[in-house]
């Protein structure tokens, strides 16, 4: 995906107009566009000038469906919109760029001028949170979008709306959402500004999410704010999925745009196993195309696992060692110091292992093993991820360890268990925790042991990858090592969350007289290294949505295989009522799980280490 400078956050491309036919009128001039770089505002505008050498023309096309061409295009915010102009003898392009005489006239003078509407060549798009009322929306998706717009990354002409069976104005929607608005620590200008104008964007619409009648409404509403442009329409399913068929069917047949592209942002539990999944994507596919179809997983827009393609395949020193040859042992852990607390009802039907393995971490192991891909097309990367899921060992119960937290007593506040939550039923065996171990039968990870742990109300909140590397043979310095060979081998660590950063953990002399070694970190801590603010994953995501860029979503055969892995094992657990082994609120987890390492020849990174 190509940047802009660094001075700017987002990555956004505009379309090409269609050039001319060669039945055009003899009298009209051939005009190009370049991108151009505004320092001053941090923008990308599209900016027309004579024509010019086709190697100087900006090729990337985004914001394109199948259903629409390329004349559609979006244009920065505050940036200026140029109407296609005759060139002026003896003015060059350049002097045109500096000049800066390229202020769009009014929809009315250009009418005026030209006898048709320039709205007409202009693309809108109209963004509906369906579940605007919901958590998730008021919590992440609208402080995302506002992010975006405060970074300069929205089009020019945006509308938001929310959708919800509560009864709101747009007054109440808009104090319900500016109360979770926040601007970057970094960039605090005008932020106040900035806020009432990204709110007066923001309407609601009250409606049933099963009601044609009621999307039609919004459509009417829609097609009022985008003003006869090129209508784009982005719906993010903010719903619980036993309502996203109805709300899918719906908004495709009343409320999708005529000549621009639709596309539907679905988030997970994407089905409870192999069967459910194979029905949803079903009954999706019945009113949408599968690139119309953004299965959204937050973990991927996560700034470090972003990261991981670039620290294998830009770094000569690591891809050599990314096999098994060279790695022992890889480890995808994740942990909450919180119970599910007033979520129980919601969790207790899917429990940690779909919550989180089955989806967050097995995409994270699939980015961190997947060969070389083609190119960084979005494809080409989720056809190696593919590859990987279907090498990959269906999970056996003797390879799993699961737990609930129970009930603990520190520093004299009680911790509730887990079956005390009032929406959890008592005799409820659903796993607060699970530990694996899986395997990839493939040439480049035979052998090698993927651990993974996941579980609430544990004694800390972290998400990282530990990648332990094998032992040096024949190692000079083993005598000054000592026998715990474990604490002498090397580690890449890479912190997805908290605090974030990339740590390699390698052996050196203590200065001095002696020979004593020490364990040591080479430590890249974004916070430290980095003075701006890292974006909220949801940031990234809905941007690539609004682009059309793929990478980070989920294709429905990657559903497929990965539910392929976990199904026959939840099903296993289900029927056999494994009971859980109980760890109180606020440990490390159960017993068992270290057991589980131990078989492997594994020791847990994050039990005992320093950080």
């Amino acid at each position: 995906m190509a940047t802009l400078p660094s001075t700017h956050c987002c990555h956004t491309y505009s379309p090409l107009p269609p050039s001319s036919s060669s039945s055009s009128s003899s009298s009209s001039s051939s005009v190009s566009y370049l991108p151009s770089y505004s320092s001053a505002h941090g923008r990308l505008q599209r900016i027309a000038v004579p024509s010019t050498p086709k190697r100087f023309v900006l090729a990337k096309v985004s914001l394109q469906s199948q259903s629409v061409s390329e004349k559609n295009a979006v244009h920065m915010q505050d940036g200026p919109v140029a109407p296609v102009v005759n060139p002026i003898e003896n003015e060059t392009p350049f002097k045109k760029l500096k000049d800066g005489l390229f202020s769009a006239p009014s929809s009315k003078e250009s009418k005026d001028i030209t006898g048709f509407n320039v709205n007409e060549n202009e693309s809108t798009v109209s963004i509906t949170v369906v579940g605007a009322s919901g958590d998730l929306a008021k919590k992440k998706i609208f402080p995302a979008l506002f992010a975006l717009y405060y970074e300069g990354c929205l089009p020019e002409h945006f509308t938001i709306y929310g959708y919800a069976r509560s009864k709101m104005t747009d007054t109440e929607l808009r104090d319900m959402v500016s109360k979770t608005l926040t601007c970057r620590i970094d960039k605090r200008e005008n932020c106040g500004e900035k806020m009432e104008q990204f709110l007066q964007r923001c309407f609601y619409h009250s409606g049933q999410y099963d009601s044609q009648e009621d999307f039609a409404k919004l459509d009417k509403k829609l097609k009022e704010h985008e003003g006869g442009r090129v209508p784009h329409r982005l719906f993010y399913l903010s719903i619980p999925p036993n309502i996203f068929i109805d709300a899918v069917r719906c908004a495709s047949s009343s409320a999708s745009s005529g000549n621009g592209w639709t596309r539907v942002i679905v988030e997970k539990p994407f089905g409870r196993d192999s069967e459910s999944s194979a029905a949803l994507t079903k009954a999706l596919k019945q009113y949408l195309e599968e690139d119309q179809i953004f299965r959204i997983d937050h973990y991927l827009g996560k700034e470090l696992v972003e990261n991981l393609s670039v620290l294998r395949f830009s770094n000569l020193i690591f891809e050599p060692l990314w096999s098994r040859q060279y790695i022992r042992n890889v480890q995808l852990i994740f942990s909450e110091d919180f119970g599910t607390e007033g979520r129980g009802g919601y969790f207790d039907n899917y429990g940690i292992i779909r919550d989180i393995m089955q989806n967050h971490l097995l995409q994270i192991l699939a980015l961190f093993a997947m060969e070389t891909p083609v190119s960084l097309d979005a494809e080409d990367i989720r056809n190696e991820k593919v590859k990987v899921l279907r090498s990959m060992r269906p999970l056996q119960l003797e390879n799993v360890v699961t737990g609930q937290y129970k009930s603990h007593v520190r520093g004299g506040i009680t911790y509730p268990a887990y079956t005390d939550d009032k929406t959890v039923p008592k005799d409820s065996l659903t796993p607060t925790f699970a530990a694996a171990a899986l395997f990839i039968d493939n040439a480049r990870w035979d052998g090698v042991p993927f651990l993974m742990k996941a579980g609430k109300a544990l004694h800390n909140k972290r998400a990282e990858i530990r990648v332990q590397f094998r032992h040096v043979p024949g190692n000079l310095y083993n005598r000054n090592i000592g026998t715990d060979l474990d604490r002498a081998t090397n580690e890449l660590v890479i912190r997805v969350q908290p605090d974030e950063a990339i740590l390699l953990k390698i052996n050196n002399k203590v200065p001095g007289l002696g020979m004593r070694l020490d364990r040591s970190n080479l430590n890249l801590h974004y916070a430290a290294r980095y003075s701006k603010e890292i974006p909220d994953a949801y940031e990234r995501l809905l941007l690539d949505a609004i682009e059309g860029e793929r990478r980070l979503f989920i294709r429905s055969d990657e559903l497929d295989a990965a539910w392929a892995l976990f199904t026959p094992l939840l099903k296993e657990i289900e029927e056999k009522k494994i009971i859980p082994e109980y760890y109180p609120y606020g440990s490390r987890g159960p017993v068992g799980a270290h057991y589980l390492a131990a078989r492997y020849k594994v020791r847990w990174g994050d039990v005992g280490v320093e950080q």
